[in-house]
């Protein structure tokens, strides 16, 4: 009489599953992609970071290079021991890093305060770096609603504007290119908190919270980036053109 068959191990299917899920995010990510009329920069790098995270052979930490950005400024206002006067956060756009007006610009002045210059200094280096050369900068200056009537600021539209163009003067005096900068001031209409309470009366601290400047950096679309990096290459042509013969 032959021998029974011999029994086959049963065969280990576990990893269909991750299969099949890494192969529904691909799918959805690459239906997003052509969904965008226009093509979203910041959101696709979240997107890409998100499936680096599921998908992506051992990169758990991945991050979008909006994310490493916010990480290093964070990293530089730490560094500076200048928290209480920098503030940086993340929105839709990108990174949003919020400045004490009192803390960097004397009172009622465009003027920047001694102690400021090296902690922004020091934000303007991390963001002047190469691996952030695609990413807009727009500066926006924001007052209390306390009034100013000085002959250089009749009000707190010139005043808010002035400080806005303080800061990205100082971002294009340390070489960071003026295509990529913006300055614009909206006085007391954005307040982050009521500038006074129910009876109208001013509330000192929430004015206070309310005179700042934000610098947000954010991802250019595609069709900025192309056209600022022709720009590029063109200044660099030209700098090698102009550069003069080795003796």
């Amino acid at each position: 009489m032959p021998p029974p068959p011999p029994i086959e191990a049963p065969v280990d299917e576990s990893w269909l599953g991750t299969y099949a899920d890494a192969i529904t995010l691909l799918m959805a990510f690459f239906v997003m992609l052509l969904t965008f009329s226009e093509f979203d920069v910041p959101a696709y790098q979240e997107a890409a970071a998100a499936i680096a995270n599921n998908v992506g052979s051992g990169e758990k930490d991945a991050k979008s290079d909006t994310q490493n950005l916010k990480l290093d400024v964070e990293d530089v206002v730490y560094e500076m021991q200048a928290d209480q006067a920098v503030a940086i956060t993340l929105d839709k756009k990108g990174v949003v890093i919020e400045l004490s007006g009192g803390a960097f610009f004397k009172p009622g002045t465009a003027q920047l305060v001694d102690l400021a210059v090296p902690v922004l200094d020091k934000i303007t280096q991390t963001i002047k770096s190469p691996k952030f050369q695609f990413y807009n900068i727009e500066v926006e200056g924001h007052s209390d609603d306390s009034p100013i009537r000085t002959e250089m600021f009749p009000s707190n539209w010139e005043l808010s504007t002035a400080r806005a163009s303080t800061v990205v003067r100082f971002l294009a005096e340390r070489e960071i290119e003026t295509g990529r900068l913006k300055a614009v001031g909206y006085a007391e209409t954005k307040p982050k908190v009521p500038n006074r309470d129910l009876e109208g009366k001013p509330i000192p601290e929430n004015q206070m919270t309310n005179r700042r400047i934000n610098i947000r950096v954010y991802p250019m679309n595609l069709t900025e980036r192309e056209k600022f990096g022709k720009k590029v290459d063109l200044k660099d042509m030209l700098k090698t053109v102009d550069k003069p013969a080795a003796q």
